[in-house]
């Protein structure tokens, strides 16, 4: 297996569109589109500018600010945004994959699912390198069917047979590809201009199913999530997520507002100093579409219907954290469910639940120092501008020199690295709030194993460890630092 590329910046020659600012080019082509297509998108943007703007406008200590929110005040915040897909095969998975390189976009991470009673795994392209990041950090949240897990035979042939029947690409994107195959991944700027138009043919929304309202409500009823994937004639973006710098105003704004907003914010509970990521959403519209009378035949009669799926979410992201953060986040997660499944379904109100989680997760250390100390989140450093001839608790005399010390000493200074990834269970929180589909369960092996080999051989690369590259973030600002201070580090 292939590794999956890692992007970096180099000096390539005008010749080719640079893949940051080509990425950038779609990020907004993207959001046009679904501006357009959903106009309630365009209020929860302007919602989340608003909340932004008056978030930083009151923060009166810039170390503070730079703490809690990373680069806020950079222009990363304002483009920042992710999408969401849907694919139903191996061989869609692996063009969009290739798509996505173009725009210097790489999978990272490997989320299972099926736990949480859907048929599918997924992973997250981004970009892996920090400069890539602060320029424009989209990312699309992908998804693609697992069809061992239906246990309805006859839905997953049915599922099958439409998925086997579309192409969601055309023929202008899969020439500019094959393009790029021969040009080292690049595309000259002209090149570029088509694959982006070309592109957001497979992202928007079609009016017209590819299946028969029968064979349509075949699917739903099995799983509204199967449906979804398998009757259209594109992976249709179904949700485009501004990040916000406070969730829970944005979502009472929301609530005032007057949209439809999901009971409860998925994710960690509110912090002094936030940790991975957390996500609300206004809820699904109902958007008629019309279905063939028979499938296959699309020159019969028009049977009108209606779908869910498509949905506006929002996103607060913190601190990524560790493994040992990760197991600590889970471990109070997991003690907090279990407490929650002590009351009869329905008894606990989405507050009181929260108030739950609020006091699990009392054991989570809050305090920056003690996060760092402990290794629960991951930092980056800087070189504070303080001679290292001032440090009088050390004589260093060419030694190598502890990071804490340098911190202790006011020489160097840690800030939290932003999470730049998802979370498996409050992604399946968002979709089933979004698809009615809390309870069908009943149709999918949740018992399957992960399979992260099945998912790479369909990409036709190795997925990223998302702890890998934070660990070379952190790394490289310390050899940073090391070599601004003319000394060796030693965390």
């Amino acid at each position: 297996m292939a590794p999956s590329a890692v992007d970096h910046r180099s000096s390539e020659p005008s010749l080719w569109a640079d893949r940051d600012e080509l990425r950038t080019s779609f990020t907004l082509a993207m959001s046009a589109m679904y501006k357009a297509e959903v106009p309630l998108y365009g209020d929860l943007v302007r919602i989340v500018s608003d909340i932004n703007k008056s978030t930083l406008g009151n923060a009166l200590d810039p170390k503070v600010l730079s703490m809690r929110y990373g680069d806020a005040r950079s222009t990363r915040l304002d483009i920042e945004r992710h999408g969401a897909i849907r694919l139903g095969t191996a061989r869609e998975l692996r063009t969009i994959r290739r798509v996505f390189a173009v725009i210097g976009l790489y999978p990272v991470g490997y989320y299972d699912l099926s736990a949480a009673g859907l048929p599918m795994h997924a992973t997250c392209f981004r970009p892996t390198s920090a400069e890539s990041l602060r320029r424009n950090p989209f990312r699309v949240f992908t998804s693609v069917l697992r069809p061992e897990l239906l246990r309805d035979a006859r839905a997953r042939d049915l599922a099958l047979d439409l998925l086997s029947r579309r192409a969601i690409f055309s023929a202008e994107l899969l020439r500019l590809l094959d393009v790029s195959d021969t040009q080292s991944g690049r595309l000259t700027p002209e090149q570029g201009r088509r694959f982006v138009a070309e592109a957001m043919k497979t992202f928007g929304w079609h009016d017209t199913a590819a299946a028969s309202h029968d064979d349509y409500q075949r699917l739903a009823a099995e799983h509204p999530i199967l449906a979804d994937i398998a009757c259209f004639q594109s992976c249709h973006i179904n949700h485009l997520t501004p990040r916000t710098l406070d969730i829970n105003a944005a979502q009472e704004r929301m609530v005032a507002d007057g949209l439809a907003v999901k009971d409860r914010i998925e994710g960690p509970p509110p912090r002094a100093c936030p940790i991975l990521l957390r996500q609300t959403s206004f809820l699904a519209i109902e958007e008629p579409v019309k279905f063939p009378a028979t499938t296959g035949l699309p020159g019969l009669p028009l049977v009108t219907g209606s779908h869910r799926a498509r949905f506006g979410e929002i996103e607060e992201r913190g601190a990524a954290v560790t493994p040992a953060g990760r197991r600590l986040y889970d471990e109070l997660l997991d003690e907090a469910m279990g407490v929650a499944a002590e009351h009869a379904p329905g008894q606990l109100k989405p507050e009181q639940f929260d108030q739950l989680v609020e006091e699990t997760f009392e054991k989570y250390p809050d305090d920056w120092d003690e996060l760092r100390r402990r290794d629960l989140v991951y930092c980056t450093f800087r070189c504070t501008g303080r001679s290292i001839q001032a440090m009088t608790r050390q004589d260093l005399d060419g030694r190598p020199c502890r990071l804490e010390t340098l911190i202790r000493d006011g020489v160097v200074e840690a800030f939290p690295v932003t999470y730049e990834d998802f979370l498996p269970l409050s992604a399946a929180g968002i979709f089933q709030s979004n698809l009615g589909s809390g309870s069908k369960t009943k149709g999918v092996d949740v018992a399957a194993a992960p399979d992260v080999d099945g998912m790479e051989e369909a990409l036709g690369v190795e997925i990223h460890d998302s702890d890998d590259l934070y660990r070379r973030v952190r790394s490289e600002s310390i050899a940073h630092c090391a070599a601004q201070l003319g000394i060796e580090i030693l965390l």
